[in-house]
């Protein structure tokens, strides 16, 4: 099987694994869903790695998006020449931004905004540094979470970007990470109506006299929606790594598993249970327990208790399994799994070597 390690007797559980092959063909598949490198905006919150980075440079991929300070840093450091940090930076964070911005001058930093006080406040900030930064108007379109709702009050934030100084009106920002419909004709449904909105706001702006320059629009479940809109950035983050949660809502799209947890049986604490050393420290915790790995060489072991080192599974009566055995599972949500780890072990033709640092789960590199 694809995810097997030969040398697996070497390697010390829980460990993350990654497929460096397989990572590549996700990054062409992403391409090729949306034609043009210059439309993908891939968001490094899920690898967070300077290894992935370069492979995405290398494949043509010049504009990213990220979360975190450190995040955008690693993006620096890897001479990444277009950064949008999806985060409206206030207080300390906007502090760190410019100085940010000051240290790796040879790339281009923009961030996002939602209300007027915010946006006078960053651009107070940049003008004091003598900066001129691209700022975007988040907008909620039904995520709830961050943005500004499109409408009179989004119109006038944006009016108030023009009459500041120290910043850039770039354009619009929309995430729709919400939708979570299986069927990808419903999921269209419903991202055209939210995404209707947006169109709407930009029509009028440019309507007005203003320049909208650029959209970023959605995450991976409306990934395949988006990227066949004209003018439009999209910016999928999970494509790369992939895992068993996008793989269930989102079948119409082809990517492939690329990374393995590897965990151990290490008791048998009754006769059908197994204890596996795969607890919370290891996996993303956040779903129910039956949704927290897939097992990949394994049927009917189903989940029934975690702690911090310990994932305890039920299997069937005639099992054969014993201390030992190795367990491979695909984490059903790995962005947050990739977190929980600082290294991942790349296995190459079958065989365990080397590994690929996961520097951006830091809150902070240098700056």
């Amino acid at each position: 099987m694809w995810y097997s390690i030969n040398n697996i007797d070497e390697l010390d559980t829980p460990v993350f694994t990654v497929f460096p092959e397989r990572v590549k063909a996700n990054i062409q598949t992403a391409l090729k869903m949306v034609g043009d490198a210059d439309r993908l905006r891939p968001h490094v919150k899920t690898h967070k790695s300077p290894e992935v980075t370069q492979l995405m440079l290398q494949a043509g991929i010049t504009k990213f998006k990220c979360a975190t300070i450190a995040e955008a840093e690693m993006l620096a450091q890897g001479g990444a020449p277009d950064i949008v940090l999806a985060y409206q930076p206030l207080g300390p964070k906007l502090q760190r931004f410019v100085a940010l911005i000051n240290a790796y001058p040879a790339t281009s930093f923009a961030c996002l905004t939602d209300n007027i006080p915010a946006s006078t406040a960053q651009a107070a900030a940049f003008h004091a540094a003598g900066l001129q930064i691209r700022v975007f108007i988040d907008l909620n379109i039904g995520m709830n979470r961050s943005g500004i709702i499109p409408g009179a009050a989004a119109d006038e934030l944006f009016r108030h970007l023009h009459r500041l100084e120290g910043l850039i009106p770039a354009g619009l920002h929309a995430y729709d990470g919400h939708l979570r419909s299986p069927d990808i004709a419903e999921r269209t449904r419903q991202c055209d109506e939210g995404f209707q909105a947006v169109e709407q706001m930009k029509a009028r702006m440019e309507a007005e006299g203003f320049a909208v320059t650029t959209v970023i629009a959605g995450g991976s479940p409306a990934f395949p929606i988006h990227a066949r809109r004209k003018n439009v950035e999209c910016s999928p983050g999970t494509f790369v790594y992939w895992d068993k949660g996008y793989s269930d809502l989102c079948p119409e799209q082809p990517f492939l598993p690329a990374v393995v947890l590897v965990t151990r049986v290490i008791s048998l604490p009754t006769a059908t249970r197994l204890c596996t050393d795969l607890g919370h420290k290891s996996v993303a915790a956040e779903n129910e327990i039956t949704r927290r790995v897939h097992f990949l060489n394994a049927e009917g072991l189903t989940p029934v208790g975690q702690s911090e080192e310990h994932l305890v599974v039920e299997a069937p009566e005639s099992h054969s399994w014993k201390p030992g055995d190795v367990l491979y599972a695909i984490p059903y949500h790995v962005c947050p799994t990739v977190a929980l780890y600082e290294r991942m072990i790349v296995v190459e033709n079958g065989v365990a070597g080397g590994e690929w640092r996961n520097v951006a789960r830091d809150r902070k590199l240098t700056v």
